[in-house]
């Protein structure tokens, strides 16, 4: 099989890795990929965003199966555009992703078939968001409601905070077109659990859990950001708890998306808030998370294409997903300044030593390859992941190799599985 992914993070170099262990492929292409994802697939100068070009090559080329990775082009509709060109494309149509690219929507959905969920309001009209979070108990939560790269939420502390969350969003226009609308929540507590599921629309398959660790500081401050680092499976997300999770929200929120019209196929991902008053869905995703995929797929012993097949075809119910029984830990490493403003094209040295290591994989989102070096090219450069019998060995372990790693104003959190609970 030829196989195409579209994408160029570290999350589309897990799964380029994955895809490389199935002894059904014999290509593997990424567009536009990075510096690490050309080791395992050639590197195709397409942005993710291109959507007739992304449909052009995939035809040019015989791609037997296209995996749309990115939130950008779910909701752009590419793999409608795909699949109406006869070709078989994994992820959700631009309808199902929906569920991911407006909170409304979203949060409606949640209000109507009764999942649970925070409370919350719909403002787009500035004034009057204002005066509502002149009113309101804190802390609070204000959301961008369209897609911001995984920065379009404030947690405010106080009226003070929230009224410049709004300005931010909706006057100033710092995430453009997705903050022109807001949700303004309660703030919900508790561990927070992130649970990713293989779906077909009818059939769900939840993969091992896993916590991401948002915030940019250690002691979890700072900016929110696309994510430091994650770990798997969670210690708190128990066997009662997974069950309670599918029977009260997966499979009712599967259900509901199919019921409005919209069945969903590909991975549908839950944020979740283990509250005292039981789970609460904090966000969907319509795809693989970022880094959670760092983590979830190294426990995966199923061949990958064989799940993509199976959903594509709704026949999920037939494959028997098994899973490794072991932890793993991810710890991004990110350029100084991020998620602000930061300076690339520093060299990076020290990879090669750490994949020296059994059981350490170095996955790359932010880096080119440039005469045989790699460089720093985003935000987030590298994901350094650790496989181990435990939790606390795999943090032991991907410490010691991250301290391997170099480039300048390099910057990580150095708590990464430390708050569990």
């Amino acid at each position: 099989m030829r196989v195409l992914v579209v994408g160029g993070g570290g999350r589309e170099h897990a799964l380029v890795w994955k895809i490389s262990q199935s002894p059904r492929i014999s290509k593997i292409y990424c567009a536009p990929g990075n510096g690490g994802i050309s080791e395992f697939a050639e590197c195709v100068n397409i942005p993710a965003t291109d959507v007739e070009g992304i449909v052009r090559f995939a035809k040019q080329n015989d791609i037997d199966l296209i995996v749309v990775a990115p939130d950008d082009p779910l909701a752009m509709g590419m793999v409608d555009a795909l699949q109406a060109e006869g070709l078989r494309a994994f992820g959700p149509t631009r309808d199902a992703a929906m569920i991911e690219s407006s909170k409304v929507f979203a949060k409606n959905l949640m209000h109507k078939y009764g999942i649970p969920t925070a409370k919350y309001k719909v403002f787009d009209n500035y004034d009057q968001a204002v005066k509502y979070v002149e009113q309101i108990e804190y802390p609070a939560v204000i959301k961008a409601e369209g897609l911001a790269l995984g920065k379009g939420v404030i947690i405010a502390k106080d009226v003070y905070e929230a009224k410049d969350a709004l300005k931010a969003m909706m006057v100033d226009k710092a995430f453009g077109q997705a903050g022109l609308r807001v949700v303004i929540e309660e703030h919900l507590t508790g561990p927070e659990v992130s649970v990713l599921t293989f779906t077909d629309g009818r059939t769900i398959i939840p993969m091992v859990s896993a916590q991401d660790h948002k915030r940019a500081y250690d002691g979890d401050q700072g900016p929110n950001t696309g994510g430091m680092g994650a770990f798997s499976p969670s210690c708190v997300y128990t066997p009662e708890i997974a069950k309670e999770v599918e029977d009260c929200i997966i499979r009712p929120t599967v259900r509901a998306m199919a019921e409005e019209g919209r069945p969903f196929k590909g991975v549908l991902y839950f944020g979740l808030m283990l509250t005292e008053q039981g789970p609460k869905v904090l966000e969907y995703n319509a795809r693989f998370g970022d880094p959670e995929t760092q983590v979830v797929l190294p426990h995966l012993k199923t061949d990958i294409v064989d799940i993509f097949e199976a959903v594509i075809d709704e026949r999920l119910d037939e494959i028997n997903i098994e899973w490794e029984d072991n932890a793993a830990v991810c710890v991004v490493l990110a350029s100084g300044g991020y998620p602000k403003a930061y300076k690339t094209g520093y060299e990076i040295s020290g990879i090669e030593e750490v994949l020296k290591e059994p059981d350490m994989m170095v996955f790359h989102a932010g880096t080119k390859k440039i005469d045989g070096k790699y460089y720093t090219s985003g935000g987030r450069v590298l994901g350094v992941t650790a496989i181990a019998k435990d939790l606390d060995t795999a943090i032991q372990k991907v410490y010691q190799n991250v301290e391997k790693i170099r480039f300048e104003n390099m910057h990580y959190r150095r708590d990464i599985g430390g708050k569990r609970n």
